[in-house]
């Protein structure tokens, strides 16, 4: 990937952001979370600590913040960081709102400039976790990390990609792409509802650079649609995230 990623991203959710206030209104408002496209319930997925007390977390691309005051709402310390000043602008006014004490910082997942060995827990839901380079965010997460700390992550299954027409149009039942080598899609000139470049990895290479970096990994979730769920939701049409996984979790742990 040489072309100029993250600007493209930043300007892409600029534009969006609008589009997004109403899922952010309701999303800060959720309790307990609900992750994802199809708002898979926290119970059984335990994407965060229960009890987040005394705890300094991070959140890698935080949007418009839901996540990160979902962890506020369990006693952690946060920082967001996000590239698009108009999604943080969304998280800023809904902080206020909620009364939530939220350090939201405009800058690069993948180049804080944050402390090293600062925070005890890192997350990313569809924010560094696809729109940054695995090899960079992945490696400042290492390093913001305290040793033990965890870091947990959703994003695209590898399916998801696979199965996505060239044209941008929803997921069907073709391998429309090789899984060889995959790395991701730039979305950004395709037919269908254009957006950004995305970032992603086959299976077994994204078990070699945790490996790499040094994390270690405790857990692998896949998700799918609800059986009771209908219509499309970003390309990808309710019967086939019935049937196959949409969505990935890794949790991992940087050693002590």
């Amino acid at each position: 990937m040489k072309r100029d990623y993250l600007s493209i991203n930043r300007d892409t959710w600029d534009a969006d952001a609008a589009n997004w206030v109403g899922f952010a209104e309701a999303h800060w408002r959720l309790d307990p979370p609900k992750w994802g496209t199809w708002g898979n319930p926290e119970e059984g997925l335990n994407l965060l600590p229960a009890d987040m007390t005394d705890m300094d977390a991070i959140e890698l691309g935080c949007g418009t913040g839901y996540v990160s005051y979902w962890m506020t709402r369990r006693g952690a310390r946060v920082t967001g960081i996000d590239i698009s000043a108009e999604q943080l602008a969304t998280a800023r006014r809904l902080a206020a709102e909620h009364s939530a004490e939220i350090n939201f910082i405009e800058g690069n997942a993948e180049t804080t400039g944050l402390q090293e060995a600062s925070f005890d827990f890192a997350i990313s839901e569809y924010g560094a976790s696809i729109w940054c380079a695995p090899d960079k965010w992945l490696r400042e997460a290492w390093r913001l990390l305290r040793p033990g700390g965890r870091l947990v992550f959703l994003g695209n299954h590898p399916l998801s990609l696979l199965c996505s027409p060239l044209d941008g149009s929803p997921a069907d039942w073709t391998l429309h792409r090789p899984y060889r080598d995959m790395w991701g899609a730039d979305w950004t000139e395709v037919e269908f509802e254009p957006t950004g470049v995305c970032f992603n990895l086959t299976i077994s290479d994204w078990m070699a650079l945790f490996a790499e970096i040094g994390f270690q990994i405790t857990n692998y979730q896949e998700l799918y649609a609800p059986e009771d769920a209908l219509g499309t939701r970003a390309a990808i049409p309710a019967d086939w995230a019935k049937s196959y996984p949409v969505e990935q979790v890794w949790h991992l742990v940087k050693p002590d």
